[in-house]
């Protein structure tokens, strides 16, 4: 039996509820999002001047940690 994982499977990176991340491709001047959540390949994250009620909704692989 192999350990190792099919040429298919990709790993994500675990991403914890207040972290800092960033979008792939997020323009420079743009500054990071808090993570709020993710739940079955969706994250929720909001930048810290939308107020705590104003978030966004992504897929978790096209986020990165800041």
């Amino acid at each position: 039996m192999s350990n190792h994982l099919p040429k298919s499977a990709k790993v994500v990176p675990l991403l914890r509820p207040g972290a800092f991340v960033t979008l792939e491709n997020q323009p420079t001047d743009l500054p990071p999002f808090q993570l709020i959540q993710c739940r079955g390949g969706r994250c929720w994250v909001r930048q810290q001047a939308w107020g705590q009620f104003v978030h966004w909704e992504v897929e978790h692989e096209r986020l990165r940690a800041a």
